[in-house]
């Protein structure tokens, strides 16, 4: 009994990370206090104080919520139609020898190419409005995805891929039945990184072309407040782009983590 209560005692608290997340971001916050009442100089750089009360501020007015829901429409339009189409290209390339090329090759010409460049086009190609954005978007989302599901597919053991085919499954059907489940920790790992690349894209675009889009989206909301020269609010709109990504990650990913792939045993940290 001795060894076993010495193992439990050794093994660090479930909750011992949470804790120093959040003495490091407190931290943080103290740095950033300091150094703007240091600064003394709002134009340049708010206080953290500064920023939390335009951050509430924009919020009871519906003004962040609303640009924020906004920008999350356009987002998971884009996100969507990415996400299907990079299972359709990768569920090809795992099928067909034409299909494993033809991925190879669009990634290597265009995965390096960043969205936001393909903007001008998308303006004019669908004109000024939120279809441009959602072009723009689902390259962000379709490249990365594609690469992290082919690379799964890749990875399903020959073993498991034999007994597909023993129980007659071929084509789609076995993609479907077999390889998606045995590489979604892949798949899940394509929609974290298509996620973040989105949403940066989204940002970005926003804030160089949002009013010519009909956007009013936080990007949007950001340039503004940066033109009136209210910084602080700036730093707030930036806030909740951050704020966002934190529960999207930290929270939503996690949570879809914590009940497939751990709870199946693929991952165990």
């Amino acid at each position: 009994m001795a060894p076993a209560a010495g193992a439990l005692a050794a093994r660090p608290a479930r909750g011992a990370p949470i804790f120093r997340k959040i003495a490091i971001l407190l931290a943080i916050g103290l740095i950033w206090e300091g150094y703007g009442r240091w600064l003394n100089d709002d134009l340049i750089f708010p206080t953290l104080l500064q920023t939390l009360h335009s951050f509430a501020g924009g919020t009871v007015s519906g003004v962040i919520p609303r640009r924020a829901g906004y920008s999350l429409m356009i987002l998971l339009q884009g996100y969507a139609i990415g996400i299907v189409l990079a299972m359709l290209l990768a569920g090809l390339a795992a099928t067909t020898r034409i299909g494993a090329d033809l991925l190879d090759l669009l990634c290597a010409l265009l995965n390096p190419l960043p969205a936001i460049a393909l903007l001008p086009l998308a303006l004019m190609w669908f004109g000024l409005g939120n279809g441009s954005l959602v072009f723009v978007l689902v390259h962000s989302v379709i490249w990365p995805m594609a690469l992290n599901v082919h690379s799964g597919f890749r990875a399903v053991s020959p073993t498991l891929r034999m007994v597909g085919h023993n129980y007659g499954l071929r084509g789609w059907r076995h993609t479907a039945a077999i390889l998606v489940p045995a590489a979604f920790p892949s798949l899940l790992a394509g929609l974290k990184i298509g996620w973040a690349f989105a949403w940066r894209t989204l940002i970005a675009a926003e804030l160089v072309f949002g009013v010519s889009s009909g956007s009013g989206g936080l990007g949007w909301f950001i340039y503004e407040r940066k033109n009136q020269l209210d910084i602080g609010s700036v730093f707030a709109g930036l806030l909740g782009v951050i704020l966002i990504g934190l529960i999207v990650e930290g929270v939503l990913f996690r949570w879809v983590e914590n009940r497939t792939v751990r709870r199946w045993g693929m991952q165990t940290t």
